[in-house]
């Protein structure tokens, strides 16, 4: 993160680190360079230091160097997805026989990716309640390098101590690793509370449109940040220069778009909670929730995550997504219009028969900036 950002409040940083006017014309947004390769000034005279574009674009790095401000980092770095992002940093990081703590509730392609892709080349994982710290500990054994977080949790809602776990893993001599997407930098800040590593799939709160793929890694440590980009180059799943202006736009109304999430799920919160056909609303704001406390001492607020139960289990889950119509049934999250979707058929489908099965009765809502009146008005009907 460059020095002239350090003091900045977040609102300014979102705007302004890594957006510097183009210095041919003085075009206040950063130009989309559109390249594959640069002219150079003689054999091994780059502009720069560009001479390809899956090594470095000039878009990308106004995106990476924004990353890494927002997040408090080092380094940051994006990726064509956020799948993309994991895989670099588990290549990275780890080797055949090497072990890693996941959580019992996480996005089902990180599962996929653990069960089915790194598990195959010789790579063990445990399962652990990352809410609990003394089952973090008690998973991790000595061929353990990582522990991996997601809080708050996809798609229960479950939040973890950040700090706690931080602690964990210093005294083992592992990196903790913190899915940060549900909440974005905006409402936590992984690393200050002693992560190593922040993921993102920036297709989400960061984007904020739906209309983007991409993935980040921001490390607090330098020299950490330089092995992952080693890796970024060598395996080239790197975001595209107009993906990365993309997100650099989104980016700019994250704070005003996450404090209207925020405020818009509390409403809707409150109405689910009081809703005779709903059994249990899954939010971090509610104080009953357990993880609350924690919550509200590691985020600025609560997000626009909500899942809920209906009676009825799995059947009237699933009908109460058909029946939305301002709510859009469909996957991924953080955009600014309204999502809807049955986990345990759609996001999740992957961690079927495993310790990460979702509640089949289980209805997971990305909130997003409309009218929240509407919004309560389409679950109503929706509910029935």
């Amino acid at each position: 993160m460059s020095d002239q950002h350090t003091h900045q409040n977040f609102e300014t940083r979102a705007i302004h680190a890594g957006n510097t006017a183009d210095p041919l014309t003085g075009a206040v947004v950063p130009p989309i360079y559109q390249v594959s390769t640069y002219k150079q000034d003689g054999v091994g005279g780059l502009r720069g230091g560009y001479e390809y574009s899956r090594s470095a674009n000039p878009t990308r790095t106004a995106l990476e160097e924004n990353l890494a401000a927002l997040e408090g980092g080092r380094r940051g770095l994006a990726f064509a997805s956020g799948l993309a992002a994991e895989d670099c940093l588990l290549r990275t990081l780890l080797a055949p026989g090497d072990h890693v703590v996941i959580p019992n509730d996480a996005y089902g392609g990180t599962f996929r990716l653990f069960a089915k892709v790194v598990e195959r080349w010789g790579v063990d994982f445990s399962v652990a309640n990352t809410s609990d710290i003394e089952s973090v500990r008690g998973a991790v054994n000595d061929r353990t390098k990582l522990i991996w977080v997601e809080t708050p949790s996809n798609p229960l809602l479950g939040i973890t101590d950040i700090e706690a776990v931080a602690g964990v893993a210093r005294q083992a001599g592992v990196k903790l690793v913190v899915d940060n997407t549900f909440a974005s930098p905006y409402l936590q800040q992984p690393l200050a509370l002693g992560a190593d590593v922040v993921v993102h799939s920036l297709t989400k709160y960061m984007g904020g449109h739906s209309d983007v793929v991409g993935g980040a890694l921001v490390t607090a440590d330098e020299a950490l940040g330089e092995e992952l980009a080693y890796h970024q180059n060598a395996m080239g799943a790197v975001a595209g220069p107009f993906d990365s202006w993309i997100v650099l736009r989104g980016i700019k109304t994250l704070a005003v778009r996450m404090d209207r999430h925020s405020e818009n799920a509390a409403k809707i919160v409150e109405m689910l909670t009081q809703h005779p056909k709903v059994t249990q609303v899954l939010y971090p704001g509610l104080p009953e929730h357990p993880g609350h406390e924690v919550a509200a001492k590691q985020m600025r607020s609560f997000g626009g995550m909500i899942s809920f139960r209906v009676q009825g289990g799995e059947e009237a889950a699933v009908e109460v997504c058909n029946r939305a119509r301002l709510f859009t049934l469909g996957e991924s999250l953080g955009g600014v219009e309204s999502l809807i979707e049955h986990p345990g058929r759609m996001t999740h489908a992957s961690v079927a028969g495993s310790a990460l099965e979702v509640p089949a009765d289980l209805v997971r809502l990305s909130v997003g900036i409309e009218n929240v009146d509407d919004l309560l008005a389409d679950l109503r009907q929706a509910l029935g």
